[in-house]
C-alpha cells in the first residue's frame, strides 16, 4: 500500500470518528423543540452564513423541498431569516436571527464543554499541536473549493 493508499484510508477513518466525536458530543444538548436535521441546518448556517437554500441541500444531502419546509420551519420559529441578494434579486440568502445565533450559542456553549471532558488536564503545548494539526489538516484536506 502506497502512502497515499494510506492517507487515504486514515482519512475515511478519521472522518468517521469525527462524525461520532460530534454524535457524542450533542447528544445530550437540549434541542429545544427542534428535529436532529433541523438543529445539524442551524448549525451548517451557523459556521459560514449566510448560505442559499441550495448549499444547505447540498451539504446537508437532502432535497430541495425537504430543504425549503426545515427552513419555512425554523423561519416560523424565528430562528433563521431569508433576505435578498442586493445585486440579484432572484437569489436568497438564509442567516440565522438574532434568536437563532442566541440559540447556537448555547449548542456551540455546550459542546465546548463537552470537549473540555475529552481534553481533560491537557497541557498548552499538547493543544498548541493539536490547533496547528487541525489548521493544516483544513488548509490541505478539508478545504473548500
Amino acid at each position: 500500500m502506497d502512502e497515499r493508499d494510506k492517507l487515504f484510508q486514515q482519512t475515511v477513518s478519521f472522518i468517521a470518528a469525527v462524525h461520532q466525536v460530534h454524535y457524542d458530543m450533542t447528544k445530550t444538548m437540549p434541542l429545544h423543540g427542534l428535529t436532529a436535521l433541523q438543529y445539524e441546518i442551524m448549525e451548517f448556517i451557523a459556521i459560514d452564513q449566510p448560505l442559499t437554500p441550495s448549499q444547505i441541500s447540498e451539504c446537508k444531502g437532502i432535497s430541495m423541498p425537504n430543504t425549503s419546509r426545515e427552513l419555512r420551519k425554523l423561519t416560523e420559529k424565528g430562528l433563521c431569516e431569508r433576505f435578498d441578494d442586493p445585486t440579484d434579486r432572484r437569489k436568497q440568502y438564509i442567516r440565522l436571527s438574532e434568536l437563532g445565533e442566541k440559540y447556537m450559542a448555547e449548542a456551540f456553549e455546550h459542546m465546548k464543554q463537552e470537549l473540555g471532558k475529552r481534553l481533560g488536564d491537557m497541557g498548552e503545548n499538547e493543544l498548541q499541536h493539536i490547533i496547528a494539526s487541525m489548521q493544516h489538516l483544513q488548509k490541505t484536506v478539508f478545504y473548500s473549493e
